[in-house]
């Protein structure tokens, strides 16, 4: 049959290609908890391959380089903390927002690791040509849009004090968290959680304003 040879070889590349993005997810998950586990230090290139049967060469296939790598598992945890979370990335309102986001720092601090690899990615991306910089602008960018239109809403229904700036306050929240991580690091004992919620408290509206 005409083109029957083209067609197989369509098919053969689309399952080549399915088969690359289900390994390379494979990877990522694995890669995921190796950090958790062993901290940004000690999961090294060597230790993430052989977590999925691999050689050091054949993970590397599937990232553009170690950077990529780390990179691609930081974005793995925001999309395993949001998928569970999904107030966070898409809050109905102001109180949805504050209960998922507690609750995610709440559990990025069970997991230095993580916490670790997001400061260490987060000062690189200081560099415009290395692969977080993209990474962390889109981010910031995203959740900074979607928090404040939350905080809009949430202070014309009287919420959040008059005269704050929703998109500056957006900008506020994710600067204490982003901060507390890496304060965290340095002191582990320091509870996140209270410094959020802090600030929450400070942007809510006093019992006695009008609405």
């Amino acid at each position: 049959m005409p083109g029957s040879r083209d067609s197989l070889w369509v098919m053969a590349r689309r399952g080549s290609y399915a088969k690359g993005i289900a390994k390379r997810e494979e990877i990522l998950r694995a890669a995921l908890a190796v950090v958790a586990r062993e901290g940004y230090h000690g999961a090294s290139v060597k230790e993430l391959s052989e977590a999925v049967g691999l050689s050091q060469a054949g993970l590397l296939h599937y990232f553009d380089s170690k950077d990529e790598l780390f990179v691609e598992i930081l974005r793995t945890r925001d999309e395993v903390d949001l998928a569970g979370h999904t107030d966070v990335a898409d809050p109905a309102d102001l109180d949805t927002l504050r209960a998922g986001y507690l609750e995610i720092v709440r559990h990025n601090a069970q997991v230095p690791g993580l916490v670790e690899l997001f400061t260490r990615l987060g000062a690189d991306a200081a560099d415009p040509a290395h692969p977080s910089r993209a990474f962390f602008a889109a981010r910031g960018a995203d959740l900074r849009e979607r928090w404040s239109e939350t905080i809009a809403a949430a202070q014309a229904s009287g919420q959040v004090r008059t005269g704050v700036d929703p998109v500056l306050a957006a900008r506020l929240l994710q600067a204490v968290s982003d901060g507390a991580q890496m304060q965290l690091l340095v002191e582990p004992d320091l509870d996140m959680a209270v410094l959020i919620e802090t600030l929450f408290e400070l942007l809510q509206a006093p019992a006695d304003a009008p609405a």
